[in-house]
């Protein structure tokens, strides 16, 4: 799929066939990640993919708007080093990241994690040091059914032209 495709047809996915990810595609799809603009080319993201069905268990049951984690076959945590634009540099990282997968027919949800309650769990759970803030859980998995095509707003509604409005 082409990179305009992939864009115009990503949508979130929270419903998956039961069916591993490639070790390789989920090393590319992190891949597409780490390779996402930064601040000063900081790059302080971390990624921790959870494959294992207990954990993504208990990911889902400390995520609110998360449960879908445990029926996904892998689960990406999104971490970034305490910087000044941690939560940009980490919010480019995921987006790269849903595209990479998507262009690998691989549907995925973005489950909030900053500042969430569960945020340092999640942390703690992954082994990752007190310095990373949680950005994200990412649900990855094969689509069960095909995404849905939510309605999205017109660019005459959005696209402004020197002054809003």
């Amino acid at each position: 799929m082409d990179a305009l495709s992939v864009i115009k047809t990503r949508r979130s996915v929270r419903s998956f066939k039961d069916k591993p990810i490639p070790r390789d595609v989920l090393e590319d799809i992190i891949e597409c990640a780490r390779l996402a603009p930064t601040a000063m080319n900081l790059q302080p993201w971390g990624f921790v993919v959870v494959t294992d069905p207990g954990m993504r268990k208990k990911l889902a049951e400390i995520a609110d708007y998360g449960k879908f984690i445990a029926q996904a076959p892998a689960c990406a945590v999104v971490l970034c080093a305490d910087s000044k634009y941690y939560l940009e540099d980490g919010s480019a990282a995921v987006e790269n990241l849903m595209l990479g997968a998507w262009a690998h027919g691989v549907g995925s949800c973005w489950v909030a994690g900053d500042k969430k309650p569960y945020a340092n769990a999640v942390r703690e759970m992954v082994g990752a040091p007190q310095n990373q803030k949680l950005v994200a859980l990412i649900a990855l998995g094969y689509p069960s059914e095909p995404p849905g095509t939510k309605t999205k707003r017109a660019l005459s509604e959005v696209l402004h032209w020197e002054r809003w409005g």
